[in-house]
């Protein structure tokens, strides 16, 4: 467990003084925050309502040189067991989902929160009769983080549908970024960790909303028909190889049902790893380093990470 470091006794004066709407917590369990279920303490982490609440703790904490990590869902997230330094700020409040502009008959542009589920934004088309999403059902996690890792599921990626997004730097200025900025690429918005996305507009279609609502409820059969999706998991752990399958490739190689400690190769898909109670993040990423070399000795690729990790170890 982290201890009141120099950190945590400066953020304590900082959230004190500072014009702050929002939670703070401290020593706050990461595993209560990750779709893993793992993770230790963050020292601080804290809950803004607003974007000037966001910039005032930023600002301060970059005065006095005080780490930052800014996180979403936590549904592609890793945290080590010795949790994470400094400043955790979450952004689950930023969650409102409106109408931006009509563009015509057509066609409509929505506002999402980087805060708002993906879950809550595939409702509000629906119910709207706006479609283009309907794929992406039965994704866990905001949006910030699905456009942050330009999220994706039967051929059809958030990049598809982004028009802009509004992000915040360190030094607390917003900006608005269009889609042909961010040099979209595979699970990759290639955004730098120094920006953090406070909402984006989407342009969807319009169509019935009965037929939407069937779109998506075949998505999700697919999804429950192939993917553990009642289970502890962060979804893919490694990426897709070019032309390949990351679990396609770990169940040739004989990995389902490998096992360390309480994390297991999923026996529904191969390239989710289970948390099956109390797991460690140790035995996590020693459980992926097993099934690569497995991998690689059996078919000669060299998987990559999908999955974020992220703070120190015991």
């Amino acid at each position: 467990m982290l201890s009141c470091t120099m950190n945590n006794r400066k953020l304590k004066e900082i959230f004190n003084k500072e014009h702050f709407r929002g939670e703070v917590r401290f020593d706050e369990p990461m595993s209560a925050h990750t779709s893993l279920r793992i993770g230790g303490p963050a020292e601080v982490m804290a809950f803004p309502e607003d974007p000037v609440s966001l910039k005032n703790i930023l600002l301060s904490a970059n005065r006095e040189q005080i780490p930052v990590f800014v996180f979403g869902g936590g549904t592609n997230l890793l945290v080590q067991d010795g949790g994470i330094e400094g400043l955790v700020i979450s952004l689950k409040a930023f969650n409102r989902i409106d109408f931006a502009r009509e563009t015509d008959d057509k066609k409509a542009v929505l506002f999402a929160g980087a805060g708002a589920m993906l879950s809550s934004l595939i409702s509000f088309s629906q119910k709207n009769g706006l479609a283009g999403i309907e794929a992406l059902a039965g994704i866990p996690g905001y949006l910030g983080g699905a456009v942050y890792m330009n999220a994706g599921s039967f051929g059809v990626e958030i990049k598809d549908v982004l028009v802009c997004i509004a992000v915040m730097d360190m030094n607390g200025e917003i900006s608005i970024l269009n889609k042909d900025q961010l040099n979209f690429s595979y699970r990759s918005s290639n955004l730098p960790e120094s920006l953090m996305i406070l909402s984006a507009n989407i342009a969807l279609n319009r169509d019935n909303p009965d037929d939407i609502s069937k779109r998506i409820k075949e998505f999700l059969q697919r999804k429950r028909d192939t993917q553990p999706l009642g289970d502890s998991s962060a979804g893919c752990v490694f990426k897709n190889p070019e032309g390949n399958a990351a679990g396609r490739l770990i169940d040739a190689a004989g990995c389902k049902g490998m096992r360390i400690g309480n994390v297991e190769v999923s026996a529904v898909h191969a390239n989710y790893f289970i948390n099956k109670g109390g797991a460690a993040c140790r035995d996590f990423i020693e459980l992926m380093d097993k099934v690569k070399v497995r991998v690689r000795k059996h078919s000669g690729v060299i998987l990559e990470p999908e999955i974020k990790i992220v703070g120190k170890k015991n």
